[in-house]
């Protein structure tokens, strides 16, 4: 997906010629949730002067009622028109900028802080952190009477089935082809290993980009999936007992001579760039996972026997571990992070990825030796002895660890630290306090 270089001119040309009737300012709040603000095409002239204004103190992690007057500054490079029809006209949207009433950028706004971020990159010498992201996610039936989404999946199927046995190939083929006509360069869609599950893949990007691509496929997936019939959820684990929804997220930092994680000398051909890369993801892994993994359900998947990495390793072919490093080299090589989940905000979690990484390139921290055997079956002392650590097995825990981590603590800067640790300590205290049929069935009649 070539990221356009649009002037305002060509937005106003191009809003006349398909006859865009209205606008759908787009951006992410604290917690990944895609927040708009819808205004006329009579608009179009504020939003391109960046003299629209909206009100902040709405939004999760955003600023106090007091201060709540903010901006909206359009990145006209995400302008994209919705390919789904309207009866009053067509809908264009673009993603946002805030910025406070003063005119300086917010810095509550997550994908500001990716942009900060992304600046320290540069001034270490890299000019791109390319991402491609896996994200998948479950179809569900609705109930046709009440539209809200039932837990009856809408197939049997398993990893790569056909039909009949994938009955979500259809919405799965819409959805691909609505992503094509927004632009979306699809690498793969297929059915993953559980039923009702499906993954998309679509290629990679600059960091920035490919947050803006998360979000606008999440929310194409479930328009989509609407018009059959069906919810598509990236809840991470919606269903005991299988395999829950991940996001793989693919990395490779570059710099003027091309692909920087390459060194066609080392002897897995990875230059001392990437394992120091990887030595700061492996560090910084256990405090992260609150920003990757950001909710209570999120650890109902990171647990063993459900193909989701729960141990802090790495490896060239091995999928057991946190890190693979999957076999192209050249301009492909790349790390794989599999433990990420799509509940997570991608701004955030791209970030605190990101400073992970700059962190071990900083320190210039060594990778451990890869593990290129199946660590589910070692036990706990095999697991020692091999410098293996565990992933935090809830989101207190992961709290816990964010709250001991300067770095990661420092990707996400004080006012979405603070406002993330806040409302995430809300939400265990609130899962604490309700007691779930699984208890019941457990000790009700035993105690």
């Amino acid at each position: 997906m070539v990221k356009p270089n649009y002037t305002k001119d060509d937005i106003r040309k191009i809003a006349k010629d398909e006859n865009v009737k209205f606008l759908r300012l787009m951006f992410t709040d604290l917690y990944g949730v895609i927040k708009n603000v819808e205004v006329p095409i009579s608009q179009l002239e504020k939003l391109l002067d960046n003299k629209l204004m909206f009100d902040g103190s709405s939004i999760d992690g955003f600023v106090r009622i007091e201060e709540s007057d903010m901006w909206l500054y359009p990145d006209l490079s995400t302008w994209m028109i919705f390919p789904w029809g309207s009866e009053h006209g067509k809908v264009a949207r673009v993603i946002c900028e805030v910025y406070n009433a003063d005119r300086t950028p917010f810095i509550g706004d997550p994908r500001n802080n990716l942009i900060r971020v992304l600046d320290e990159m540069k001034e270490l010498g890299f000019t791109d952190f390319n991402i491609g992201p896996e994200p998948e996610f479950f179809l569900f039936k609705l109930d046709p009477e009440t539209g809200k989404p039932t837990l009856n999946l809408n197939d049997k199927g398993s990893y790569f089935d056909l039909a009949p046995v994938d009955l979500g190939e259809n919405c799965r083929r819409d959805i691909v082809l609505e992503l094509e006509n927004m632009g979306f360069d699809i690498e793969a869609s297929h059915h993953e290993v559980a039923p009702g599950q499906h993954e998309i893949d679509f290629k990679y990007a600059d960091a920035l980009q490919a947050c803006d691509n998360i979000q606008t496929f999440k929310l194409v997936v479930k328009t989509v999936a609407r018009k059959h019939g069906l919810h598509a959820t990236f809840m991470p684990k919606p269903l005991d007992r299988i395999n829950g929804s991940g996001m793989h997220i693919n990395m490779s930092l570059f710099n003027g001579d091309g692909n920087a994680f390459f060194d066609e000398n080392d002897e897995m051909q990875l230059s001392k760039e990437a394992r120091y890369f990887l030595g700061g993801l492996l560090t910084h892994a256990r405090s992260f996972t609150a920003v990757t993994n950001p909710t209570v359900n999120s650890y109902k998947r990171l647990v063993p026997g459900y193909e989701a990495p729960v141990y802090v390793a790495w490896s060239g072919r091995n999928r057991s571990p946190l890190v693979r490093v999957p076999i192209a080299r050249g301009m492909s090589t790349r790390l794989e992070l599999r433990s990420v989940d799509p509940s997570a905000n991608p701004y955030l979690a791209i970030a605190s990825i990101l400073e992970a990484g700059l962190d071990g390139l900083r320190k210039q921290i060594e990778a451990p030796k890869p593990i290129d055997r199946n660590i589910y079956v070692m036990d706990a002392e095999e697991r020692k002895a091999n410098g293996i650590s565990d992933l935090p097995s809830t989101l207190h825990n992961a709290l816990k660890e964010l709250e001991k981590d300067e770095v990661i603590a420092k990707a996400m800067g004080p006012h979405l630290y603070q406002n993330f640790i806040e409302g995430k300590k809300l939400e265990w205290g609130a899962y604490r306090q309700e007691v779930s049929q699984w208890e019941r069935d457990q000790y009700l009649e035993l105690y």
